[in-house]
């Protein structure tokens, strides 16, 4: 079996083995990431390969999954003449965040844990109880105390234990977070674990493959911890690097109004949050994250790429969601943000791609 790759601390450059359970960096305690640089397969060799997002094996730090439920390829259909949708509700657990879990459960699994623990405002939760259970795995995910019933039902179905976390979103990840120090636990962190992010950028593959080798003008993304954004950048930049896209799209970051501390960096031009931005309640609980430990890595790659941020009123978040179902595609609020922030006009005619990320049957309609 080919060696799984370090991880390292992108701050200070400390180095983690890769069987190791620490989870983040020793010194800083920040995020890792993943001494992996690939190269992926020309179009022409993906023809008659597995159809799921293992046909891109040459850009995974993991080779043949045991774990995997067929995820990954999922619809891309117009919206309007230069916008189109990638249908990422249509996965196994019926969000994009399948993309990640696999690899984080896979990863899980060789190195061969007492059990694994997660938080998560619910699609997260859902998509790491559905891959433990296929690696047999126990797992625990601890979500916020409110997070939707569907999203509860789920993660129990699976066989996971769900624990609800008084004190919002940051309680239950403080709560993950205790728990993952203990003696012989694998945290299935999708922020800190950088085998998340190099699961989420098979979502620009499978655009690129789709769209004959090329992508659109603009990337627009939903951006609250910024797992897919960041994952669409480290695609991007392989598939720059290695020749196989003449031009890098730009990404535009969608937040919500009532939780929007990224897009209050980017207006005043800082690197990073001020940790003061205020919060308040939004239809769009998947991205309500106050303070995201990858901050810096967002904006940067915001800046790289050209692109900007968005904020959506939580009436233009009810609306877009309405606007999508009466097109035959119900989603989740979190997954209209990308669809409210562009479908009236903001594009000035560039062509992109929103995600849709999450189904409506898991929370329902805003109302």
């Amino acid at each position: 079996m080919t060696p799984l790759p370090d991880r390292y601390c992108p701050a200070d450059g400390v180095r983690i083995p890769s069987d190791s359970l620490a989870w983040r960096c020793p010194n800083c305690h920040g995020p890792l990431d993943l001494d992996f640089s690939p190269t992926p397969a020309p179009l022409k060799s993906l023809t008659g390969r597995v159809n799921s997002l293992w046909r891109y094996a040459e850009t995974l730090p993991l080779a043949s999954p045991s774990v995997s439920l067929g995820e990954g390829r999922t619809p891309l259909v117009p919206l309007t003449d230069t916008v189109s949708a990638k249908l990422d509700f249509l996965m196994p657990t019926l969000s994009f965040k399948d993309r990640g879990a696999v690899l984080l459960a896979e990863l899980a699994r060789r190195i061969g844990p007492r059990r694994v623990v997660a938080d998560s405002s619910g699609n997260t939760g859902t998509a790491i109880a559905a891959y433990c259970a296929r690696a047999g795995l126990a797992c625990t995910v601890y979500v916020p105390l409110g997070t939707s019933a569907k999203k509860l039902e789920q993660i129990e179905a699976y066989g996971a234990r769900a624990e609800e976390v008084d004190g919002g979103r940051e309680a239950a990840g403080a709560a993950a977070r205790r728990a993952a120090d203990e003696p012989d636990t694998f945290y299935a962190s999708h922020v800190h674990n950088p085998y998340f992010l190099h699961g989420t950028k098979t979502y620009v593959h499978e655009l690129w493959e789709d769209m004959g080798g090329r992508l659109p003008d603009v990337l627009v993304l939903p951006v609250g911890n910024g797992t897919l954004l960041l994952g669409a950048a480290l695609a991007v930049a392989e598939l720059y690097g290695a020749g196989l896209l003449d031009k890098r799209p730009a990404l535009w970051a969608v937040q919500a109004a009532a939780v929007a501390p990224l897009a209050e960096a980017w207006e005043r031009g800082a690197d990073e949050p001020t940790g003061t931005t205020p919060v308040a309640p939004t239809y769009a609980e998947g991205i309500a994250i106050p303070r995201p430990p990858r901050a810096r890595q967002i904006l940067r790659a915001v800046r790289d790429s050209g692109g900007t941020f968005l904020t959506v009123t939580e009436d233009r978040i009810r609306h877009a969601q309405a606007d999508l179902a009466s097109r035959g595609l119900y989603v989740e609020a979190t997954a209209a943000v990308c669809w409210a922030a562009v479908r009236e006009g903001a594009l000035a005619g560039k062509s992109a791609v929103v995600p849709l990320c999450g189904a409506g049957l898991k929370s329902g309609l805003a109302r």
